[in-house]
This record gives structure tokens, C-alpha cells and sequence, in this order.
């Protein structure tokens, strides 16, 4: 069984909610960065970890790539055209979503006071809908590649739900539904109901 280290509220929302999808038995232990149980298996702190037996994953996108392929399942083969488009993807989404809104973040709440710099908030609002258009110009359907949902699916819809818990635009009707979609899988579901245990 699979044990994940993270809080809900995390990137290690991602990790559940693939384990849901790929129907993996895994047990969610629910602390935050630093927490000491998280430093006996990741000596940075960091969240979210997967263990798996003698082996200890770190990083979001990792350790969806590695379940994925484990499983071969959310993913396209490693060396084919298609698995070059999804890790495109999978790529432009770490550094024109997730970048934006973890920058954002830290210069809302996370950082000092004094080391925070409202301006980049806002900086990161207008291009992180610069780039959410362009996502959706890019939009095949039903899902980013076309017919098959992959974990760069998985890392849209788990930004997208960032973005707007965080007011931040996403002017693409396209890339709306379809984030209306992701949150209406009954893996979502599942993932979503950990926080009422």
C-alpha cells in the first residue's frame, strides 16, 4: 500500500486524486511541511511525499509520472510522439500555472510581510490568464490531448481549482467546462471527501 505524506490543500492533492483514479489502495497522513513525521522520509520538509515500500518520492509531478507509468495507466508511452506532447504539456503547465500561483501565494500570505510585493500578485493574475487562453487554444477534448485524460490533466484541474480559490481570471469558456468536468469525476469526489474524514 501506498502512504502519502501531505496536506489536502496541497500540490499532494494531485498524488490522491490520481491513486483515486488508478483505484490504488494508499493511506493519506495529513500533516504539513516540516512536520517531523515528513522529515523522517524527506529531509527538505517538503510536501507532498509518496512511499512506496523502500522507495521515497518526492515532488508532485514525479510522483504522478512514476505512478502512472507503474501503472500504465493516465499517461502514454514512454518514447512515443504522444508521451512527448503530454510531458510538453505536462511541462508548459508546471511553468505557466503552477509557477504563477505558487509565486503568487507566498507574496500573499507565505513570505515576511516585509518581503512581500503586492505588484507580483497582480503580475501573475494578467499572465497566468495570458497563458490560460493559450491553454485553451491548445485544448483538444474532452481532455488536453484529445480523448484519453492524463496526469497533465490531473495538474490543469488541480490549478485551475487553485486559481479560483484565489480569484484569479480564466477567461476560456473551453478550459471552464472542462475544469467543471475534471471536478465532477467521482475520483475528485473521493479525493474531495478526505477532507471530511
Amino acid at each position: 500500500m501506498y502512504k502519502v505524506f501531505g496536506r489536502l490543500q496541497s500540490r499532494a492533492s494531485r498524488v490522491l486524486w490520481l491513486l483515486e483514479e488508478l483505484e490504488q489502495e494508499y493511506e493519506f497522513v495529513d500533516v504539513g511541511p516540516h512536520d517531523p513525521q515528513v522529515l523522517e522520509v524527506n529531509p527538505s520538509g517538503k510536501i507532498p511525499v509518496l512511499v512506496d515500500g523502500d522507495t521515497v518520492l518526492t515532488d508532485s509531478c514525479a510522483i504522478m509520472t512514476y505512478l502512472a507509468d507503474k501503472h500504465g495507466a493516465f499517461t502514454h508511452p514512454a518514447g512515443t510522439p504522444e508521451r512527448a506532447q503530454q510531458d510538453s504539456i505536462l511541462l508548459a503547465l508546471v511553468d505557466e500555472f503552477d509557477a504563477l500561483l505558487w509565486t503568487a501565494t507566498r507574496h500573499m500570505f507565505i513570505l515576511p510581510e516585509d518581503k512581500r510585493v503586492p505588484q507580483i500578485v497582480e503580475t501573475s493574475k494578467w499572465e497566468f490568464d495570458r497563458n490560460f487562453q493559450r491553454m485553451g487554444e491548445r485544448f483538444r477534448g474532452p481532455f488536453l490531448q484529445g480523448d484519453k485524460m492524463t496526469i497533465a490533466d490531473i495538474l490543469c484541474g488541480h490549478c485551475m481549482s487553485w486559481a479560483k480559490g484565489f480569484d484569479f481570471p480564466m477567461n476560456s469558456e473551453t478550459l471552464r467546462a472542462y475544469g467543471k468536468e475534471l471536478r465532477n469525476r467521482p475520483a475528485f469526489q473521493r479525493m474531495g471527501a478526505l477532507a471530511e474524514n
